[in-house]
């Protein structure tokens, strides 16, 4: 089939192109993704359980679970909204978050499957993205990436750590 969630312009966009828009996007490297129409229903209880395990089982001060939408500006050209993240950076009167996050989940729904496995995979790979989870309402499957020399690699274990901070998701909890 023809999916191709990006819209066909030759134009890039920046950062003051999407400050216009009404309806919700994602920027990445100048292309503009649609994020309509909403999630599903279990898309979002999915997105709220994986987010409350996340902020129940982390131990440290710094770091905070954002859920979406919320933007993370990565450059002038790339703006994304994850579906659930964790950011270690004060947000005091910040219209978005700069700093990389540690990790990022996204919970696939049928209009966004390619950008998340392809395009967002590439781009958190490459921008450095310690841990990126991915999640399928569909089967209740999960697949969880860690960043190893650049590269992401599977890891079975929903637990995760960096500098002086961890947290995990028991997906008991989450798949209920």
């Amino acid at each position: 089939g023809k999916m191709s969630p990006a819209l066909k312009l030759e134009r890039k966009y920046t950062y003051k192109d999407y400050e216009k828009w009404e309806d919700r996007f994602e920027l990445i490297e100048g292309v503009a993704y649609a994020m309509a129409p909403a999630p599903i229903p279990k898309h979002q209880l999915l997105v709220f359980a994986i987010a409350r395990e996340l902020r129940e089982n982390l131990d440290c001060k710094d770091c905070e679970v954002f859920i979406a939408p919320v933007d993370w500006k990565i450059d002038d050209q790339t703006v994304v909204q994850p579906d659930v993240s964790i950011f270690c950076e004060d947000i005091e009167n910040k219209k978005y978050l700069t700093t990389i996050p540690k990790l990022i989940v996204e919970v696939l729904s049928v209009s966004t499957i390619f950008k998340d496995v392809n395009i967002k995979f590439k781009l958190y790979e490459k921008v450095g993205v310690k841990y990126y989870v991915i999640v399928n309402p569909e089967n209740n499957e999960y697949k969880i990436f860690k960043l190893k020399n650049g590269e992401y690699k599977e890891q079975k274990e929903a637990k995760f750590k960096w500098d002086n901070c961890e947290t995990k998701i028991d997906f008991k909890n989450v798949f209920k």
